[in-house]
């Protein structure tokens, strides 16, 4: 195989970052994959740049200049940017792919821009495609391997590309590591839901604790685990087989149901600084929660209750809500919230809407057939901006009570109350800045924003009542703006794209081949010919 020169960028902004938690956090929110492919092309003998881009960077100048293959990794609100990178690497003669969980979501569109557009990857599938090497124009191949690696390389192996990104985290500097993969739980709205649960070699997670210990004095490790500790005792004798007590601070997402008060000690006394759980709804999805059937104010004491226990022995709680849910109704969602606030004021309250990101999920398909989801442009697919026409809210009733639980939930008297009630210095802080700067003083001007549009402009309305689809231009003044330099690479139409497109996949799934297993192919030219049929 010809040695080739390859660029790989993780996006882990769509922008320059304006935030002062994302200038304190965002070289923190790393994907762990991109690394890996770094350190398996390093391995097929290719040489490899890695750029991380977290939006205080300038990335123009960061980018390679000379590369013969391009690989970037995207969230979807980062989709945009991808594409115009890819449109500028093509121009320059580069072969482009794009992986990570917009290539997952939306494969039918990424395939407009991109040569490769890559859904479950493992090593032999990067050295198949390095070795076909083809441009792919002008549709994409669209392909995956049979399911998540076996195993991938370590901290030792990825440390060069780890220790690039830590450099930097000015003050906290996390290292992501991973002891399973998949999710053994079956959500219907994520998108983990469909991926089977399989734990890691805990020999291999016990030689990556080892060698971080030999490089950092106190070092901090984020676990990118969907679900932390399914296998608690497995996780948990690893770690205290090679960690000394007070060595490595851990950071974890977990569910409450995992999260028993004799766990709970167990994870404090192993230095875990910071766990993650999701409550989502009061009315729905109780299994994660072990509340199954208990809902309303009941299920709010009972998991405040859970919430306080774990905040004795854990400095730092972040608890997922989902607004905007086909079961919830009226201002009870919003106002419960703000009661489970009142009695769990140290919890950090982080906020999603309801949102179909394109084939992540089964429950997509739903909203689909029922022709309730909105194609917001990419940029403003994250979990500030629901794509979802609510059930059984009109939307100026929703972003106003989206709007009141916000300012509520991040008041000076909120984030005061949460400030004495973590008991460690750099947890306090963070829920600080992070309150005063991405939430209070950058969602809630964004929703508000969105609710006096939807009262005075009626072509923005139209759009969000699907009464056209064309974009406003208040989303696109913003694409433009945050894009810079780059608005000038982006793909004519790149801002518009089918939201149907999973439901259309599945109705001509006959005709169409959308997620090929690339080790089924017989040639190079037969994956060719087999992805261009539509």
């Amino acid at each position: 195989m010809k040695k080739l020169s390859i660029g790989i960028i993780d996006l882990v902004a769509k922008a320059p970052t304006r935030t002062m938690w994302m200038r304190v956090m965002g070289a923190n929110f790393v994907s762990i994959m991109p690394q890996v492919v770094a350190a398996w092309c390093e391995e097929l003998g290719h040489d490899v740049t890695f750029v991380t881009y977290t939006g205080r960077e300038d990335l123009l100048s960061e980018l390679p200049e000379e590369v013969d293959f391009v690989f970037i990794s995207s969230f979807t609100e980062a989709a945009l940017l991808s594409y115009a990178l890819s449109n500028l690497f093509r121009s320059r003669g580069a072969v482009t792919a794009i992986g990570g969980p917009h290539a997952r979501c939306y494969p039918q569109d990424a395939r407009k821009y991109f040569d490769y557009v890559l859904g479950f990857t493992d090593k032999s599938l990067i050295h198949e495609v390095l070795r076909d090497f083809t441009r792919n124009r002008p549709l994409g191949l669209n392909l995956s391997a049979s399911g998540q690696p076996v195993q991938l390389p370590g901290v030792r192996e990825r440390w060069k590309f780890i220790e690039q990104t830590i450099r930097k985290a000015p003050f906290i500097k996390l290292v992501p590591l991973l002891s399973s993969l998949g999710c053994p739980y079956s959500c219907e709205f994520c998108i983990d839901s469909t991926v089977p649960y399989q734990p890691l070699d805990t020999d291999a997670m016990k030689d990556d604790l080892r060698f971080l210990l030999t490089k950092l004095k106190r070092p901090r490790v984020a676990w990118h685990d969907p679900n932390f500790g399914v296998r608690f005792d497995s996780c948990m004798e690893a770690i205290e087989e090679v960690v000394p007590p007070g060595r490595i601070d851990f950071i974890a997402e977990s569910t409450l149901s995992l999260l028993t008060e004799s766990r709970v000690k167990r994870l404090q006394h192993n230095g875990f600084k910071a766990l993650l759980p999701g409550i989502e709804s009061w009315f729905e999805m109780g299994n994660k929660s072990r509340t199954r059937k208990i809902t309303g104010m009941e299920k709010v004491k009972m998991v405040s209750e859970q919430v306080n226990m774990i905040m004795r022995y854990i400095p730092y709680i972040q608890t997922n809500h989902i607004f905007g849910l086909d079961g919830d109704e009226g201002p009870q969602p919003f106002e419960l919230t703000k009661r489970f606030l009142d009695l769990s004021p140290g919890a950090f309250p982080a906020y999603s809407m309801l949102s179909a990101f394109g084939q992540a999920a089964p429950l997509n398909l739903k909203f689909q057939k029922a022709k309730r989801v909105i194609p917001f442009p990419f940029h403003f697919l994250s979990n500030g901006q629901m794509n979802i026409k609510p059930k059984n809210y009109a939307w100026p009733e929703f972003y106003d009570h989206l709007i009141d639980v916000t300012k509520y939930s991040y008041s000076p008297r909120l984030l005061v109350r949460r400030f004495l009630a973590n008991g460690e210095t750099i947890p306090r802080w963070l829920n600080i800045v992070r309150g005063l700067s991405s939430e209070r003083f950058g969602r809630v001007s964004y929703f508000t924003r969105i609710r006096k549009l939807l009262k005075s402009d009626r072509q923005f309305r139209d759009f969000f009542e699907q009464e056209t689809t064309e974009i406003p231009g208040y989303f696109v003044e913003k694409i433009r703006k945050d894009l810079g330099e780059f608005w000038e690479w982006l793909p004519e139409g790149a801002i518009h794209h089918d939201p149907n497109a999973y439901l259309a996949s599945q109705e001509n799934c006959n005709t169409c081949v959308n997620d090929t297993n690339f080790s089924e192919r017989a040639s190079a030219d037969g994956k060719r010919e087999l992805s261009k049929q539509e």
